[in-house]
């Protein structure tokens, strides 16, 4: 297929995936790495106190907060 016949059928809508090589796909600084990070016991427990109030993981709630801070910070 060629680029222009990709981009008419990308325009009106149409499914293009079947033409593409997702294994090979990424996205530009969403690579994850593992950070490792101590916290005292009574910081967890607040933590997966408020994960559990809504309905996230741990994890997911640091992330989040982390990501707020910086977009704050950096903007």
């Amino acid at each position: 297929m060629k680029a222009k016949e990709f981009d008419e059928k990308f325009e009106k809508g149409g499914n293009v995936t079947s033409y593409l090589d997702l294994s090979k796909a990424r996205r530009p600084d969403q690579e994850q790495r593992r950070v490792n990070v101590d916290f005292p016991n009574w910081m967890i427990h607040s933590l997966d106190k408020e994960a559990n109030k809504l309905g996230v993981t741990r994890q997911s709630i640091i992330k989040v907060w982390i990501s707020e801070r910086l977009k704050v910070t950096t903007a």
